[in-house]
């Protein structure tokens, strides 16, 4: 045990950095838990959300326009609908077009498909049907000719553009129709259902300010402590790559030696992770609202129209919905993909922050336009792609199981290995698929997390 001053120094200054810092992960495969007798967890029992923070529910209340009863609500149905969700993904395969939710409470799982005899099938599940002319691989596939093009011209005058699930259509945000146009040209799109939204916005990186309760990099920058981490024995924290590359050195808001930049990527993808010396103790926190904290227990991804939470260092705690997943965006220092775009406010020195949707981690602050005394759009980097491209495993307040070694081949469920949607494993022998995309651990083996994991 490190002396009690050493412990506080450390907590005290993860908190007042903002720190979304959670308890260890193991990295091999674990035993299942024997199933409970009884029902088997709801979706939101598994996530947590039914059981959240009330400063959560405080900054859902304050930036959603919320009561209590609705803002506990609504985590309720985000949760059922990423699983409802979930399981129909499967079932439609190449037909799936996407799904969202909508409504005060989230109270309306929306799920898409290019076949209307399908329609049954998701009005069974309790979900309002679409019927769309394209799939999501097929959007998916046109994002990635716009991106192969952004390769080749500047993209400043087009500097966002994503896939648009509920439209059904790919958007591009530019600052005339003339360079939209081109941009879509460029890539080859041209004719095709591509919409081109006029803004004279452009994103920047919210980073370089002075002041306040962050950590710093060399001593000139300032950013925000993402999500604690561990590699192996090593603990530390994700933020993102822009704040600072390998090698760059860290110090606390105290400005007390901290750590250094292990890995870092910037622009292409905005994720680093830095490695902390052993006065800087790993947490299940999330900085709240007046020096409060909530605690993160998993990663799994939350579906467009979801809340969704942020905490900084400049602007501290702030709420909104996710808009969309991969997006692209082009900042003045390069271009970066594979961002979820948020209504959630955020400033300079927020950067590499942590998103949290329920109990769930989201993301880490990347960049976005407007502030917090008039609004704004912000987007994030992903947390799965993070821990997988990085090898890292997210800190949580889960319990923890004894790591034990299975004999089920390549395709055997591991803790600690992210896993995407419709994905398959086998575990004893029992194969399962994907449900949400997330970062398995031993509290949620396949065969007690049916929120996760749908028996094949």
């Amino acid at each position: 045990m490190l002396p009690s001053h050493a412990r506080t120094a450390r907590r005290s200054a993860l908190t007042a950095l903002g720190a979304l810092v959670l308890a260890g992960l193991p990295s091999a495969a674990v035993a299942d838990p024997t199933p409970a007798a009884g029902p088997v967890p709801t979706a939101a029992q598994t996530l947590g959300a039914d059981r959240p923070s009330p400063h959560l529910l405080a900054a859902l209340q304050r930036d959603l326009g919320l009561n209590s009863e609705q803002a506990s609500q609504r985590l309720v149905n985000e949760a059922e609908a990423g699983t409802r969700a979930g399981r129909l993904r499967n079932a439609l395969g190449d037909r799936f077009a996407g799904a969202w939710v909508r409504g005060e409470t989230s109270n309306e799982l929306t799920v898409a498909t290019t076949d209307d005899k399908d329609v049954p099938a998701i009005e069974a599940q309790g979900a309002t049907a679409a019927v769309v002319e394209r799939t999501l691989a097929d959007l998916q596939a046109a994002k990635r000719k716009l991106d192969a093009a952004a390769t080749r011209v500047k993209t400043l005058d087009t500097p966002v553009w994503y896939v648009d699930v509920p439209k059904n259509r790919i958007m591009v945000q530019a600052t005339s129709q003339a360079a939209g146009s081109a941009f879509v040209k460029a890539a080859g799109l041209e004719g095709e259902d591509i919409g081109i939204r006029m803004t004279t916005v452009r994103p920047r990186l919210l980073q370089d300010v002075t002041g306040g309760d962050a950590f710093y990099i060399d001593d000139l920058a300032r950013c925000s402590v993402g999500f604690s981490v561990t590699k192996g024995e090593q603990a530390g924290f994700a933020t993102a790559g822009h704040c600072g590359r390998p090698g760059a050195t860290t110090t606390g808001y105290d400005r007390t030696a901290q750590g250094t930049f292990q890995a870092s990527a910037f622009p292409g993808k905005d994720m680093a992770w830095v490695a902390t010396n052993d006065q800087w103790r790993p947490t299940p926190d999330v900085k709240a609202r007046d020096g409060q904290e909530v605690q993160v227990t998993g990663s799994a991804q939350a579906l467009v129209g979801a809340s969704v939470c942020r905490s900084g260092s400049t602007s501290g705690w702030h709420c909104g919905t996710i808009e969309q997943h991969d997006t692209s965006v082009s900042y003045a220092e390069g271009r970066v993909d594979g961002l979820t775009r948020t209504t959630v406010c955020a400033e300079p020195g927020d950067s590499g922050g942590p998103y949290v949707a329920g109990a769930q981690a989201q993301g880490v602050t990347s960049g976005g336009s407007g502030d917090c005394a008039s609004g704004g759009t912000t987007f994030f980097q992903p947390v799965n792609p993070i821990l997988s491209d990085l090898g890292l495993t997210l800190v949580t307040a889960a319990a923890q199981t004894t790591p034990e070694q299975q004999d089920d081949g390549a395709q055997a469920w591991t803790s600690g290995r992210v896993y995407e949607a419709g994905t398959t494993v086998t575990r004893d022998g029992v194969r399962y698929q994907c449900l949400q995309t997330h970062q398995a651990q031993g509290a949620w083996a396949p065969a007690g997390t049916p929120a996760l994991w749908q028996r094949l």
